[in-house]
C-alpha cells in the first residue's frame, strides 16, 4: 500500500532525516508491521555493484562501472530510493540528472526494482527528482524515454517535442 503522507507536504528545506542511514525519511510504503519503509537520499556514496544489480533486475545492458561512477560524479543531482528492513537497506530506485546549473536539466537512468513497480514508486521518484530540480531554480527539465514508458512520463506532465523542436544526435561510427 502506498502512503503519500509527508512526501509533498514536508518542508523541502528541512526534511525529516532517517536517523540510521541519513537521507529524507519519506513514508512511502509500509508493510503494516512497520518492518519495512522506503526513503529517498541524495547522497552520492552508493555501492555501484548494488546499482548494477538493480539495473540488471530490470534488464538493462551492463555498462562499465568506471563510466557509471564518472556519470554519477558529474551529475547535478543523484536520487536513490531505499527499502529499509531493520538494520538492512536495499537500493530499490535510482535517478540522476545533469544540468547547466541555471536553466536546464536532463533526467537519466530512472529505474525501480521490478518487485517494487506498480506501487507508485516510479512516480514518487520522478516527482521527488523534479521537486529537487525546481528547488534549484531549474525551469526546463527534459528526458529521453523508451517507447514503452512514454505514457508514464506523459502522465507526469512531460510532452513529446514541445513547439515542434526536433532533437538531433551524433553517434560515433
Amino acid at each position: 500500500m502506498v502512503f503519500w503522507k509527508r512526501l509533498f507536504t514536508a518542508d523541502p528545506v528541512a526534511p525529516p532525516q532517517d536517523p540510521q542511514f541519513g537521507g529524507e525519511a519519506v513514508e512511502l510504503f509500509s508493510n503494516g508491521s512497520g518492518e519495512a519503509r522506503l526513503f529517498f537520499s541524495t547522497e552520492r556514496d552508493l555501492d555501484l555493484y548494488e546499482l548494477e544489480e538493480l539495473c540488471d533486475a530490470v534488464g538493462w545492458a551492463r555498462r562499465p562501472i568506471r563510466k557509471v561512477k564518472k556519470a554519477i560524479e558529474c551529475s547535478f543531482l543523484v536520487v536513490t530510493l531505499w527499502e529499509v528492513r531493520g538494520k538492512r537497506r536495499r537500493l530499490v530506485g535510482f535517478a540522476r540528472a545533469t544540468s547547466d546549473h541555471a536553466f536546464n536539466a536532463t533526467v537519466w537512468d530512472v529505474v525501480v526494482h521490478p518487485n517494487q513497480q506498480s506501487k507508485g514508486l516510479g512516480k514518487a521518484l520522478m516527482e521527488y527528482t523534479i521537486r529537487k530540480l525546481r528547488s534549484a531554480d531549474i525551469s526546463n527539465i527534459t528526458l529521453f524515454a523508451d517507447p514503452h514508458v512514454v505514457d508514464f512520463y506523459r502522465r507526469l506532465g512531460f510532452v513529446l517535442d514541445p513547439e515542434g523542436i526536433k532533437g538531433m544526435f551524433w553517434y560515433p561510427d
